[in-house]
């Protein structure tokens, strides 16, 4: 009913003055709440009309970032990602200007989850923007959010992120959809490859630098029997130092063989080098794929490099 009706209304049943006193409230109220739905709907419309056009879409990290690379390779999208490329793990990362500009010009943010982004799920919440977090759902070894290292966790992100996308954005969601096959194709092929390699080295015992390896372990049945740094960046103390040096010769005189050290490349590897020298084990690194090239393959080539220096570490 709209104004001019509720008037006539009032004047044909002759109400009287404390009902028209109240039909005045309750035609304020009905122009409050009209207002209000005019508000949301323009900022719908708003809504539809940029994702109408090239869907902006930024990741909160680099491994994210490759997955979108192969998700939306000729989607009509615009991608970007809040950390550079060599940042590695986000575990100390603070936003700068750059990045709330990026993160406010976004469609669609794509986070990890699981603590990863701490620093920015806050800031995405209130501005309203359309967030996908790849690792819902993921059954987690003590919330550890390193969920891509595993092949299985990456594949289970891509499938995550594709279904979210084609969701919000339903106009490139046939193009996401056949992309997110071929990829996890591809995926499937490198875990086969790599279990064909590494499934001898079952019950092997490694020594990892920080806690980004858990999945990918249990995906290899490897046996990961100390970490040097807990949180990268944050050196062990000489306690813990001379406790995982006991831990690495016990094991190397149980074993009758020198346990590997696994440095990554993306910190220093001071601490191992003290482990090395005390013990005698040899250091190699693996790499969690967290920095790199933009390149659709990067991750793929980087599994394929950890899987050669596995082989190598576990076989001397």
């Amino acid at each position: 009913m709209n104004m001019k009706n509720v008037i006539k209304f009032i004047l044909n049943k002759n109400i009287n003055f404390y009902t028209f006193i109240n039909m005045k409230t309750i035609l304020k109220f009905i122009a409050i709440l009209s207002l209000v739905f005019m508000i949301f709907s323009c900022k719908e419309k708003e809504k539809e009309q940029t994702i109408k056009g090239k869907t902006k879409i930024t990741a909160s990290f680099y491994p994210l970032y490759i997955m979108l690379e192969n998700i939306c390779d000729g989607a009509d999208v615009e991608l970007s990602m809040i950390a550079p490329s060599d940042t590695g793990c986000l575990h100390d990362y603070q936003l700068t200007t750059k990045d709330m500009q990026s993160i406010s010009k976004a469609d669609i943010i794509v986070l990890n989850g699981l603590g990863m982004e701490d620093f920015v799920e806050k800031i995405v919440e209130s501005k309203g923007i359309n967030t996908i977090v790849a690792g819902n759902g993921f059954i987690t070894n003590d919330n550890n959010p390193h969920i891509w290292v595993s092949i299985e966790g990456a594949i289970f992100e891509v499938k995550n992120i594709y279904e979210k996308l084609c969701e919000l954005d339903s106009k490139n969601a046939e193009n996401y959809a056949k992309n997110a096959e071929d990829y996890i194709e591809k995926l499937r092929t490198l875990q086969d490859k790599m279990h064909a390699e590494l499934d001898e080295y079952a019950s092997s015992k490694i020594i990892t630098f920080h806690e980004a390896f858990p999945y990918f372990a249990s995906e290899f049945k490897l046996n990961i029997v100390s970490v040097i740094e807990r949180e990268p960046g944050t050196a062990p103390s000489p306690k813990e130092l001379n406790e995982i040096i006991e831990i690495v010769k016990n094991e190397n005189y149980n074993a009758n063989k020198k346990i590997p050290l696994f440095a990554e490349p993306q910190y220093s590897s001071s601490s191992a080098k003290v482990i090395a020298t005390e013990t005698g084990s040899n250091i190699y690194e693996l790499d969690p794929c967290v920095t790199g090239k933009i390149d659709k393959d990067s991750y793929i080539k980087c599994m394929e490099k950890n899987m050669e220096i596995l082989k190598k570490a576990l076989s001397e």
